[in-house]
């Protein structure tokens, strides 16, 4: 498996099932130039690039070509924790893109604002030499205490407009979304305001019920982050925030599509109930792609055995060690069509945070990330296209 930059010289891939927006293209071809998609068709009517990938030649008969994915929620990966600055989220970067993710919003367990500031500054700086860097995504430190999952308690505060304030400053316009309990003191005022600095506003880590979910929906928030985990459940007289952003075709629900973080039916549920409203995330931490062991994750300490990331202190769930690809397979397994599953990689998180105008589709004009995958959903090549101007 290898991955490539399609951002200079001419490049056209045929051969492939296209699953794209929703749908699959039999004998599909696709054209991409200087890191944009300029053309797509089927059969043999495409025109000699600089490179020409038969697509049945390196990923066997049956081959997929997907956008490339994007992980809207993922903390780092290959023994890099992305808090750790950037030559980890370089690292963890390498790992993640192997597996089919050409771009990833990278995510910050709870700091303090002073170290979460300085956090997201960096991060801004990276968006503008990395091409597969979005931006920021920061889970804390506005949640609550008694669903603080793998994120320090003592760290935890309530939202205050000033605290919001220096946050998205800090980001210059890249923190693509920020987790809150919209429970707390400040917490509907907090997303109404990083609603207004173009920033999705994701609940999460919360105590909140169905009527505050409904609440914060109406306030703007827009994400549902890791659906089901740090959250109250569906109970038949307490609906909880899960059915209220499932009703909301306003809303998109993160799914960790592990296994571990979900069971398969419950995957199956958020699919059927959520149809197109999907993003399938990795929230992988550092031991995604490495062997089991102690890391560390933000102030907290983790161990990982037989691939399940548990907090020493609390033995709660503490990220994942997935990646898109498997989540992908994970998704079908679990009886999400394939062009659900593709969509709930590319197009749906895209969208969620305000991209899926240049990401997520293959389709003229957009970014050209592409995914070559065989028939078992395995990933064989990968293709980053230009850098996203933020």
């Amino acid at each position: 498996m290898s991955t490539h930059s399609s951002a200079t010289g001419s490049l056209v891939i045929h051969s492939a099932r296209i699953v794209d927006r929703g749908e699959i293209v039999e004998d599909g071809w696709l054209r991409i130039e200087d890191g944009f998609i300029v053309a797509r068709g089927t059969g043999s009517e495409w025109t000699a690039a600089d490179e020409v990938v038969d697509a049945t030649a390196v990923a066997g008969a049956g081959a997929l070509l997907t956008p490339g994915f994007v992980d809207i929620h993922g903390h780092g990966g290959a023994g890099a924790a992305f808090d750790d600055g950037v030559e980890a989220i370089r690292a963890g970067r390498a790992l993640h893109r192997e597996h089919g993710t050409t771009r990833a919003v990278i995510s910050l367990v709870t700091a303090s604002v002073d170290a979460l500031a300085e956090s997201v500054a960096a991060i801004a700086d990276l968006t503008e030499t990395d091409a597969d860097v979005l931006g920021s995504h920061l889970e804390g430190p506005f949640l609550d205490p008694g669903h603080h999952g793998a994120h320090e308690p003592s760290l935890l505060r309530h939202p205050t407009a000033d605290d919001v304030a220096r946050l998205l400053a800090a980001g210059r316009g890249t923190i693509r979304q920020i987790t809150i309990a919209p429970e707390l003191p400040g917490g509907l005022d907090a997303i109404r305001q990083i609603v207004a600095a173009g920033t999705a506003a994701a609940i999460g880590h919360t105590d909140a019920d169905a009527a505050m979910a409904v609440a914060a929906f109406e306030a703007g928030a827009s994400i549902l982050t890791h659906a089901f985990n740090a959250m109250p459940g569906i109970h038949h007289r307490a609906p909880g925030p899960v059915l209220a952003a499932a009703a909301d075709h306003r809303v998109v629900l993160e799914a960790i599509a592990d296994n571990v973080h979900l069971d398969p039916h419950v995957i199956k549920l958020v699919f059927d109930s959520a149809p197109g409203r999907v993003a399938l995330i990795t929230d992988a931490m550092a031991a995604a792609g490495s062997a089991d062991g102690h890391y560390d994750l933000g102030a907290v300490s983790v161990t990982v055995e037989d691939g399940v990331a548990r907090a020493d202190d609390t033995g709660s769930i503490a990220g994942s060690t997935l990646t898109q690809d498997v989540a992908l397979r994970r998704a079908v397994q679990a009886g999400a069509t394939l062009p659900a599953a593709v969509q709930a990689l590319t197009e749906t998180p895209a969208r969620a945070i305000g991209r899926d105008a240049v990401l997520g589709r293959l389709q003229e004009g957009l970014l050209g990330d592409a995914v070559l995958l065989d028939a078992d959903l395995r990933v064989a090549r990968v293709w980053t296209g230009a850098r996203l101007i933020v």
